[in-house]
């Protein structure tokens, strides 16, 4: 068996396990969310579920990981030791392949929207029709550049390609965002955004509708339940101290969300004053890719040649958050093969990317029929089942002076600590009923 990587540093795996989590949803969901119900409402109740559910879900991935030092297949499979633990294992290796499937379509989106406003920059705009045109030969072409740039960090393994590439990443990406806001701060309409980001409306912070938007995003924006923070758990060290290497990767992708925030609802209403629609017909604040795509590049277009450079910047800001979650979703499956099927990593890595771009070709194909149907069958059904399993596996299957054993060689006073006092019970009956909850009530 080959041997397995470990994260060199702690920084490294914080940086890499937020690289994770901090992906294209943050930056295109979480801020239209938070402006759309009750503004700084909507923010302390993320933050608080993001802790009071997601948290302790986050930990039941890294606990597994480490102990078992497994990918997900063979993780589930030693802790239930029986075929349940490794079928919920290929369900999630099935689940993040498809995820990246689609995810690869729309980092591809990004990658064309970079190299127009690169080219733009230096004077070349005969290619922007096409570049950004919806058409199968662009889509095909900048989907396979995505993927071959995720293999390519992949293929490093965890310290010379994941954690290598997360740490100069990371920072990157917050630079980006903080220029980015003191830039679109100082223009006409920003003030009106940040009213709309910041001010609370604390008459929504008990709506229904909010709590469960507020839950999903906590839970989702962790990328919990597929495995990429079990496996990530799986390559860190057994000197370190997991809840609070945990509470440090939670606080990263929470402070990311937030920043984000700050970037896009300010260049919303600044887009406004600028003459560009940002609202529905419902009167609800657009997002999604039609804020990235239509409302934002209106925005550069009406700023001149400021615009190009502050397009190429945003663009570059899109991509990085793409990667560094395409990175840890592709070592999922990778992992499993080089584990259990005794694969070299480059054999691995090549073998999943071009199964995965064949899934997103499929996909580009039928883009009306799959595209949506993909992303509602992964992300809404399959990955809040796979969170309800892992916490079953952790809190009913798992024995808990294995869990304990385990916490303690990073930390061996945990037993006495509030912890160890709070989280076994916590992921046996709480998180698994508001998953549940919440599972249904989106369903429904």
């Amino acid at each position: 068996m080959a041997t397995r990587g470990e994260f060199s540093s702690r920084i490294g795996f914080i940086l890499a396990a937020a690289g994770s989590a901090v992906g294209l949803g943050n930056i295109w969901g979480f801020p239209t969310q938070v402006a759309s119900n009750g503004g700084a409402a909507f923010v302390l109740v993320y933050l608080i579920l993001a802790f009071v559910l997601a948290y302790p879900v986050l930990m039941a991935e890294l606990i597994i990981g480490r102990s078992t030092r497994a990918n997900m297949v063979d993780a589930l499979g030693k802790i239930s030791g029986n075929v349940l633990g490794r079928m919920t294992g290929i369900w999630g290796f099935i689940t993040v392949s498809l995820i990246l499937a689609f995810y690869a379509i729309v980092g591809g989106w990004m990658l064309a929207y970079f190299v127009n406003s690169g080219l733009n920059l230096i004077g070349i705009d005969g290619l922007s029709e096409w570049l950004l045109s919806f058409s199968t030969p662009r889509n095909l072409l900048f989907c396979g550049l995505f993927m071959a740039l995720t293999s390519f960090i992949v293929i490093g393994g965890v310290k010379a390609g994941i954690e290598k590439w997360s740490v100069r990443l990371m920072p990157t990406l917050v630079i980006i965002i903080a220029l980015l806001i003191i830039y679109v701060s100082f223009q006409p309409g920003a003030v009106e955004g940040w009213g709309a980001y910041l001010v609370p409306d604390f008459s929504r912070i008990l709506d229904p509708d909010l709590l469960i938007s507020a839950m999903g995003q906590a839970f989702f924006s962790m990328s919990l339940g597929v495995g990429t923070m079990l496996v990530y758990g799986s390559y860190v060290s057994k000197n370190e101290n997991l809840p609070s290497i945990g509470a440090s990767v939670a606080l990263v992708d929470i402070g990311v969300a937030i920043i984000a925030g700050m970037l896009i609802i300010p260049a919303m209403y600044v887009a406004l004053n600028n003459g560009v629609e940002i609202f529905t017909a419902d009167g609800s604040l657009i997002e999604g890719d039609q804020l990235i795509f239509t409302v934002l590049p209106a925005l550069f277009e009406s700023i001149g040649y400021m615009g190009i450079l502050v397009s190429a910047a945003f663009f570059a800001l899109m991509v990085i958050a793409a990667v560094t979650s395409s990175i840890s979703m592709l070592e999922v499956p990778v992992a499993y093969l080089v584990e259990s099927k005794g694969l070299g990593r480059k054999k691995a890595v090549v073998w999943m990317s071009s199964i995965i771009f064949l899934c997103s070709f499929v996909i580009m194909l039928n883009f009306e029929q799959l595209f949506g149907l993909v992303i509602a069958a992964t992300t809404q059904y399959s990955q809040p089942l796979l969170g309800l399993a892992l916490c079953l596996f952790a809190g009913w299957v798992w024995r808990r002076d294995a869990i304990l054993e385990e916490l303690k060689h990073g930390s061996p006073d945990i037993e006495t600590g509030m912890f160890w006092r709070i989280w076994p019970w916590y992921v046996r009956f709480v998180c698994p009923v508001v998953i549940a909850v919440m599972f249904f009530r989106s369903v429904l």
